[in-house]
């Protein structure tokens, strides 16, 4: 199957006015999230969905291709089936633009995780939650059933451990690979009522009755850029690759 690797990018954040374009180790931030998509081995093409012209002239100055999208939309998920649209790859990824140390073998889990069982509509990562994540309502969890389908995902801790106080939940990062029939269709679907508790459009899937499959994953964990004081975070996790890979 052919795929499609979409990076949605706004210029319009609230605690972060710009940051797609903003500098991390002398690049742009979709810059590096652009390089680091196009390593993944699964993936055919890559762009950048944008509704911003300043985004979309500091793309094209680095190479990628960019979709210029309605202002409007009241999702990420909305901007990335406008551009799915536009497409005839079998399968979508929507890679966060706000992941600059996103790997190529981690996007490859997700794509393959979806690839290799038909009954899933899409498909995602989880990893194991470190110790301060359970009671974060910013980092998401999830339960999985025995076959890596998503039973259900909460800002909450869950699950609840009354007999297993040494449980390691898991963490959901939020990657998602679609098929695309399934990404157009679900769009178009009202916002569910655990969606609109939560926050979290997965859930509208869970709620239609649809099933997600998830990847679990190891030796990687999320560092997204939600504020600017994320950005030397993650410069000194860049710094620190590059001494390891130069060591002998």
């Amino acid at each position: 199957m052919d795929v499609l690797a979409i990076l949605p990018a706004r210029y319009g954040s609230t605690r972060f006015p710009g940051k797609p374009i903003t500098p991390i180790a002398g690049k742009p931030m979709i810059q590096h999230v652009w390089e680091r998509t196009r390593a993944a081995k699964t993936v055919d093409a890559v762009v950048v969905a944008t509704d911003d012209e300043r985004i979309q002239i500091a793309c094209e100055a680095f190479g990628a291709r960019v979709e210029m999208t309605r202002k409007d939309h009241p999702t990420g998920t909305d901007r990335l089936a406008e551009v799915a649209e536009r497409y005839d790859h079998d399968v979508i990824v929507n890679v966060q633009g706000d992941e600059p140390l996103i790997d190529g073998f981690v996007i490859d889990a997700a794509v393959r995780s979806l690839l290799e069982e038909e009954r899933a509509a899409m498909s995602t990562i989880v990893h194991r939650a470190e110790p301060e994540a359970f009671d974060d309502p910013n980092r998401v969890k999830v339960v999985l059933d025995t076959a890596g389908f998503a039973l259900y995902f909460s800002r909450a801790p869950i699950p609840y451990r009354r007999k297993n106080p040494d449980l390691q939940p898991l963490q959901h990062v939020g990657l998602y690979v679609y098929r695309r029939d399934f990404l157009l269709e679900i769009v178009t679907l009202p916002r569910s009522p655990a969606e609109t508790t939560e926050e979290l459009e997965q859930l509208r899937v869970l709620e239609n009755g649809y099933r997600i499959r998830a990847a679990e994953i190891e030796g990687w964990t999320s560092v997204p850029v939600d504020v600017p004081e994320d950005v030397p975070i993650v410069e000194a996790a860049l710094a620190r690759a590059a001494a390891e890979a130069s060591e002998p």
